[in-house]
């Protein structure tokens, strides 16, 4: 009898020892499934996503071919503190671009239109900025009107539009297009680049990027690529005569590109029409100490930024 219980026994223990064997055994603690959406939402904010959408204008007192041509879109991304940023561009653009023609005042609404529209509450970031910009519209049309009063036939034109060319660190970055034909010899256009720190949710100027204190080195450097490309565009034979018309000045109007920092002008800056919007490249090569070795590595891995030595390291 007392066999028979070891042996009993003796089978419990083993077959307990075989089940704890075959449960699987984790590294170490797991994580809640809270910890791990909210990793996933850090990776995810560190990444710009988004698309463009249509502004949905009103063309008033106008038909078909009859009006003249606006496109308008704005930006919707993750980013809602950048999305406000292209926003209020887009207005300023606006205001730039018809300074002669001032907005008319929005009449007041009557008890009826007003008690209608505050039935809807809710409305999007695209209708909101529609508000704001159709007394430019309006006018824009009525430029349109007057020009074609007077004989002008071609058509006026206004187009706006962001676009999202870096999507991820150290800087985001998005290049606001506005083009617009406003009936004289030519049209107008322009690149406005935004760069934006996803971590820090602002946006970052030139300055912002530059060591201490290098920004002369910068302006040196920018100099350099301006007489390059004086010459190699056959715009003059002598940088300093053609200086005496188009004097160099530096941008703040940049972006990180794939070979080199670069430097965005608009018409006129540095140029006749005829060169359109200039743009000058300084290889990353050549902005070692210039730009925070933080920045430069991140955008220029193979660049070997220069490390100081300690006192004591220094042979």
């Amino acid at each position: 009898m007392l066999k028979n219980k070891i042996v009993w026994t003796v089978s419990v223990l083993t077959a307990a020892i075989t089940l704890s064997a075959c449960q699987p055994k984790g590294d170490g603690p797991k994580e809640s499934p809270d910890t791990q959406t909210q990793a996933a939402s850090e990776v995810q904010i560190l990444v710009l996503q988004g698309e463009t959408e249509k502004v949905p204008v009103r063309l008033v007192e106008c038909d078909g071919n009859n009006c003249p041509e606006i496109s308008i879109d704005r930006l919707r991304t993750n980013q809602f503190v950048l999305d406000g940023l292209i926003d209020q561009a887009i207005i300023k653009n606006l205001q730039e671009t018809l300074e002669l023609f001032e907005p008319e005042q929005t009449l007041p609404k009557d008890k009826d239109t007003q008690a209608a529209s505050e039935v809807v509450e809710y409305k999007t970031a695209a209708q909101l900025l529609a508000e704001q910009i159709q007394p430019y519209i309006d006018n824009f049309v009525g430029l349109d009107k007057e020009l074609k009063h007077l004989g002008v036939g071609h058509q006026i034109s206004l187009s706006i539009s962001p676009k999202i060319l870096n999507s991820q660190g150290p800087l985001a970055t998005v290049v606001l297009n506005t083009s617009n034909y406003l009936g004289g010899a030519h049209g107008s256009s322009s690149q406005t680049y935004f760069n934006f720190d996803l971590k820090q949710q602002k946006q970052v100027s030139l300055d912002q990027i530059l060591v201490k204190d290098q920004k002369n080195k910068l302006n040196q450097l920018a100099h350099d690529e301006f007489k390059k490309w004086v010459i190699d565009s056959q715009l003059a034979d002598n940088v300093e005569e053609y200086e005496e018309a188009w004097k160099f000045k530096l941008t703040d109007n940049y972006y990180l590109g794939k070979k080199g920092l670069i430097l965005q002008y608009g018409e006129y800056e540095i140029g006749p029409y005829v060169v359109g919007l200039p743009r000058l490249t300084i290889p990353y090569e050549k902005l070692q100490g210039v730009i925070k070795p933080e920045m430069l590595e991140a955008v220029h891995p193979s660049v070997q930024v220069a490390v100081p030595q300690a006192a004591g390291e220094a042979k």
